[in-house]
């Protein structure tokens, strides 16, 4: 019966379609072990984050998790098709590694989706309370998609970490990045507009010219009415 039940099994298997690429993704990170306390931090699994990034986020993740307790997951993923919504296949990944509530309290995670441009940050009730809606809120809508925008994923998680590390460490929240909006003010001239200057020099033109026939003809008249002997033979 067990030899059966193997080969059924293995028939299953070999007979199962593919996953895409995407959904492989997703089971593959929720069935990645939690990362360890103190050590591992990241999972970057879209391969959005520089070795600068990723050193930079992991050592201010593993200094607040010294000085406070929480511990802060970073998530990257290339595409959601499993669970198409960031928050809740963030929501999904929380407890998958932190199934009780006393393991998941003093956590919190960042999810950045590359292909859609999105981003979540779920966690335990003394992880989401300690940072704060506000805070939360402000990541969300502008340290998040402002540098997910220009494609700044390293930027949009490093700035994001360092907002959330500052305020659980009790130093004050540093602020949201300032959005430059490009200038709209046209830099070409309309038909309407270049045909206004085009009259505007035509006339000026017409003017010289006609002021350089009429002065001198004006002046000689004037000096030939002037002068008595001016035809006299």
């Amino acid at each position: 019966n067990a030899g059966l039940a193997l080969g059924a099994a293995a028939a299953l298997t070999l007979g199962a379609p593919a996953l895409p690429p995407a959904t492989a993704a997703e089971l593959e990170i929720l069935q990645t072990p939690p990362p360890a306390a103190n050590s591992g931090y990241i999972v970057d699994d879209a391969g959005l984050l520089s070795r600068a990034a990723s050193g930079s986020i992991g050592k201010t993740l593993k200094d607040l998790e010294a000085q406070t307790g929480y511990h802060v997951n970073v998530v990257t993923v290339r595409k959601l098709v499993f669970e198409q919504d960031p928050f809740a296949f963030g929501d999904k990944v929380l407890e998958t590694w932190y199934p009780t509530l006393e393991e998941g309290n003093n956590k919190g995670q960042i999810l950045l989706v590359k292909n859609t441009k999105e981003g979540s940050v779920v966690g335990g009730p003394a992880f989401l309370k300690a940072v704060g809606n506000d805070v939360l809120d402000s990541i969300l809508s502008k340290n998040i998609p402002y540098n997910l925008a220009d494609e700044k994923y390293g930027e949009a998680l490093t700035s994001s970490v360092d907002r959330i590390a500052a305020i659980l460490e009790g130093k004050g929240d540093p602020g949201p990045p300032t959005r430059f909006e490009k200038s709209k003010e046209k830099t070409y001239k309309t038909k309407a507009e270049t045909n206004e200057k085009r009259e505007i020099f035509s006339n000026v033109v017409i003017g010289l010219l006609v002021i350089s026939f009429v002065v001198p003809m004006v002046q000689y008249f004037g000096y030939v009415a002037g002068d008595p002997d001016f035809g006299d033979d």
